[in-house]
């Protein structure tokens, strides 16, 4: 009796709180936890990420992270291929020229990996920033605190969209009711069952800044599971 009356104090001391608490003093409870002295602003880092998929050969990663010099540099390893893409200041790294590469050829060769560089920035940067990104510019952050129950756990979710020139997914975030830890997050495009959903566990801190260890991919639609990326400090 004692166990079932704590278990409905909690539930009404949650409710009431997703009732009362508004989408920035969430998000601002959720930044203290992951990053209780504001270094994601000054973070420079390197980050080891693998990442493993049903199918695919897994992809070994290191990202190179300065964001005071505005420098981002990721290099990736599957098998024998190994790739490297490089944004400094907004400039990506220059394609080398092959035997048989024409100008024109290496023209469209050096737009197309700065482009991907900058997906990959953007990707990286956002992911692992988060939850500090969404005070960035073009982030438009819902009031309204919903408590929601996912694959059996109540969580207190923040909505977030964004203006039409950062982007056009609706994403939720999904937040430890006691700890504000970021546990989950889902985005859906133009449809409900589009988009995915990540779920988080483990802590990795790197320059005390406490991101996900682990986030697992599955789709919203049917719930496949799509691969997992593995964070840690040490190669």
């Amino acid at each position: 009796m004692k166990n079932l009356t704590t278990l409905l104090l909690l539930f009404i001391s949650i409710t009431t709180f997703s009732q009362t608490i508004t989408g920035d003093e969430l998000l601002e409870k959720a930044i203290q936890f992951h990053d209780p002295n504001g270094n994601w602003e000054t973070f420079k880092g390197e980050l080891f990420v693998i990442m493993e998929t049903p199918k695919g050969l897994p992809r070994e990663s290191k990202i190179t992270i300065d964001l005071p010099k505005e420098y981002f540099s990721v290099t990736a390893k599957r098998d024998t291929v190994i790739n490297t893409f490089t944004v400094i200041k907004g400039d990506c790294s220059i394609a080398e020229v092959k035997d048989n590469q024409t100008l024109e050829d290496l023209k469209k060769d050096a737009k197309a990996k700065c482009e991907r560089a900058k997906l990959y920035k953007n990707y990286y940067t956002y992911l692992y920033g988060l939850p500090m990104k969404l005070k960035d510019k073009g982030t438009i952050i819902h009031q309204k605190v919903e408590k929601k129950s996912f694959k059996g756990k109540e969580y207190l979710v923040l909505k977030a969209t964004y203006s039409k020139e950062v982007g056009k997914d609706t994403w939720y975030f999904y937040f430890n009711p006691e700890t504000f830890t970021m546990e989950i997050y889902q985005f859906f495009k133009d449809t409900k069952d589009s988009g995915e959903y990540i779920l988080l566990s483990g802590l990795e801190t790197i320059n005390q800044v406490k991101m996900p260890k682990i986030r697992a991919w599955y789709y919203n639609k049917d719930n496949k599971y799509l691969g997992t990326d593995i964070l840690s400090t040490k190669k």
